[in-house]
């Protein structure tokens, strides 16, 4: 199953596991429950402590569980977690056998503390980039609380279950039989969805900092590269932001970083924020920045969702964007439920099945190009007379046999009773309406800034852009901004890490024109 290069690494990492292992297997006669066979077998070849089982009684066919021997099992796989869940199976190895996982104390203290009976199962797909991110952080709860299970289930091959449970979008977690979750979530947004008491815990432990010099709201490229150069300059730094490493975590394949020949959004997130800790910057994440604006004694404020604010004698704006909506009837309706964004993670769902792509520029395109090798039909519509892709997308768009492609579109109603079942476009040349039999909308149609919070505070384009001059000075003294939501052009991710720096240089600069 595994090739001689993959069972040499695994080998080596299996020599850090202390406690036996037991792998219990539920297969049935069909060509994945060998193939999953040949997995286990391989790797209790890799290691003297785990041992396998062919004997399991999961109604799930093929599933195994990972556990130890004479205990419950606390973590399950209903497929075979290969490719991008090949590491969350690793890790769910190296963390029952005893491993000692890379989380701070204080979530782990939070997630031993946790009491009641969690049942977590988990709706994935193999090719999804963020579903690995929950799939270890609910194993490794389980992993640290007895009361905590997780089963991560491949939607593509267990299809049936994935449409009774309607499920459309990856990753959907369940709890208890009951929805709690959908789209990346790290594992402390898990436990402080469990924990009731922690986000009012946070919120006083946030209240109560003192000023810092510099603080930065959003965790991106541009806020990163923001905290790393300020704390380089010995100033006291913090950092706030709702999910750190932002839009990057939705970004499949990155290939235009500089020194980096390859990389994907999620790795690269996990890294830029162990850079930044390096630096003892003190993060503060899952905090949403409701307000920011000039305080007493030429502090700045921000004001965060919890009821607790911060106070810095410079601030730097980096929140980057998020997916732009198209904003038409049924859009919203039936988000999770047929509309989609990420083609990556919620293509297998659609397997087999009609799909519309609306936007034509590079995301578009892409997105058409790698949904055409699992639906049964794509339909791109744009909204201009050409298509703004590449001419080497465009040309590989026009060579897939089961892709239309519908220009000058707008599109004015997404249909559906419990979910998704059409779309509703106006030829914009002759202003006769069509309608579109479908079961998948996947819209790319381009970002929207994150900046509503500033809004009033600092000036801000029609675009939702604020303003910054050429050394990220926005609008109001000591408030600097970087990054996509700014109007800096071409956003990108080297583009913001270098605007970040800049902006945190120029506050540094700032701070020692200004200080008594």
């Amino acid at each position: 199953m595994l090739d001689a290069a993959i069972k040499a690494q695994l080998k080596t990492y299996l020599e850090s596991v202390r406690q036996p292992i037991e792998l219990v297997a539920s297969l049935d006669d069909g060509d994945k429950s060998q193939e999953l066979k040949a997995l286990l077998e391989d790797i209790a070849e890799s290691s003297d402590k785990v041992q396998i089982r062919l004997d399991g009684q999961d109604a799930r066919q093929p599933s195994f569980s990972v556990g130890r021997p004479g205990e419950r099992a606390r973590i399950h796989f209903a497929g075979l977690p290969m490719g991008h869940e090949f590491t969350s199976l690793v890790l769910a190895l190296l963390h029952t056998g005893g491993h000692p996982p890379k989380i701070g104390e204080s979530v782990l203290e939070q997630i031993r503390g946790l009491s009641g009976d969690f049942r977590f199962e988990t709706f994935v797909s193999i090719s999804c980039h963020n579903c690995p991110d929950v799939i270890q952080a609910l194993n490794l709860v389980a992993v640290s609380n007895p009361g905590v299970s997780s089963t991560m289930i491949d939607g593509a091959l267990f299809q049936k279950e994935a449409d009774e449970r309607r499920i459309m979008v990856v990753p959907t977690i369940f709890l208890n039989g009951e929805p709690f979750g959908q789209g990346r979530m790290t594992i402390e947004e898990i436990v402080a969805k469990l924990d009731t008491g922690g986000a009012a815990r946070e919120a006083e432990k946030i209240a109560a900092k003192t000023a810092f010099d510099i603080l930065v709201v959003g965790g991106g490229p541009a806020g990163a590269a923001a905290a790393i150069y300020a704390a380089r300059k010995g100033l006291h730094t913090g950092v706030v932001a709702e999910r750190f490493g932002g839009q990057i975590h939705d970004t499949l394949a990155i290939e235009n970083l500089v020194t980096i020949k390859e990389t994907e959004g999620p790795r690269l997130a996990v890294t830029l924020e162990q850079h930044v800790r390096n630096h003892g910057v003190d993060i503060m994440n899952l905090q949403r920045v409701e307000s920011v604006a000039a305080g007493p004694g030429g502090l700045v404020e921000a004001r965060l969702a919890s009821g607790a604010s911060l106070k810095s004698h410079a601030l730097i704006l980096a929140t980057g964007a998020r997916w732009r909506n198209m904003n038409v009837p049924g859009e919203q309706e039936y988000k999770a439920r047929g509309v989609a964004f990420c083609p990556h993670c919620d293509g297998p769902l659609f397997k087999g099945k009609r799909v519309a792509v609306v936007g034509g520029g590079n995301s578009g395109v892409e997105a058409a190009i790698d949904l055409a090798g699992v639906v049964a039909h794509v339909t791109l519509l744009e909204f201009g007379e050409k298509l703004r892709a590449d001419a080497v997308l465009q040309s590989k768009l026009a060579s897939l046999p089961n892709v239309a492609i519908v220009k000058c579109a707008q599109t004015i109603e997404v249909t559906g009773t419990d979910k998704v079942d059409g779309l509703v476009y106006k030829d914009r040349v002759s202003g006769e309406t069509h309608r579109i039999d479908l079961e998948g909308v996947f819209v790319q149609i381009g970002l929207l800034p994150n900046t509503d919070f500033a809004k009033g505070t600092v000036e801000i384009t029609q675009f939702g852009e604020i303003v910054i001059d050429t050394r990220g000075q926005t609008s109001v003294p000591g408030i600097f901004a970087a990054g996509d939501c700014t109007t800096v052009p071409y956003k990108q991710i080297i583009i913001a890490m270098g605007e970040g720096a800049k902006a945190s240089l120029s506050a540094f600069d700032y701070l020692i024109r200004t200080s008594a």
